[in-house]
């Protein structure tokens, strides 16, 4: 039997890149990258993960931005990682639903991860969910897998989190 692939789930805003508090990314001028996110990117793919975004996105659903702004936005994302290193985020998933919608794809429901579980075939107990909110722990854990939660201002770890760290440096530290 093949064995199963390992992943890392990140969630996009506030993981990946800043977040534009009380609005959306809408342009990929406005998409900039959080320095610590590049270390961790890299040893995870170095060290044998799948990287995927797990990514409410419900701009679009509330008509901010167009599906194809965002795929510009994903787009110019993975051309600036594939020049970097040479390679790109695996896949990305994302929700357009509305909050509130009861969509079982947007997070905290586990949707997105369970499909990227089944089209990669992952083992979510050897995978990682990584977020700044707790909707991204809750759909971790409802997935299966193991959960962090990277908050700068805690300094107790809530309970639906696996583990919490301050920043993405010390997430790459847990896994060297």
């Amino acid at each position: 039997m093949k064995e199963l692939n390992k992943a890392i789930f990140f969630d996009r805003d506030g993981i990946v890149n800043y977040r534009i508090v009380g609005g959306y990314v809408e342009t990929k001028q406005q998409f900039k990258f959080i320095p610590d996110f590049f270390d961790l990117f890299y040893l995870v793919k170095k060290i044998g993960y799948l990287a995927i975004i797990i990514s409410n996105q419900q701009g679009v659903g509330k008509g901010i931005l167009t599906l194809k702004d965002l795929e510009k936005i994903h787009s110019f994302m993975q051309k600036k990682l594939i020049n970097m290193f040479g390679f790109g985020f695996d896949d990305i998933f994302y929700c357009t639903d509305l909050t509130g919608s009861g969509s079982f794809r947007r997070k905290p429901n586990p949707g997105m991860i369970l499909e990227a579980i089944e089209k990669w075939k992952i083992d979510p107990k050897s995978s990682y969910m990584i977020g700044d909110s707790l909707s991204d722990v809750i759909a971790g854990k409802k997935a299966g897998t193991n959960t962090i939660l990277i908050n700068h201002y805690l300094n107790e770890k809530p309970d639906e989190a696996d583990y919490l760290f301050k920043n993405l440096y010390q997430v790459a530290d847990f896994f060297i």
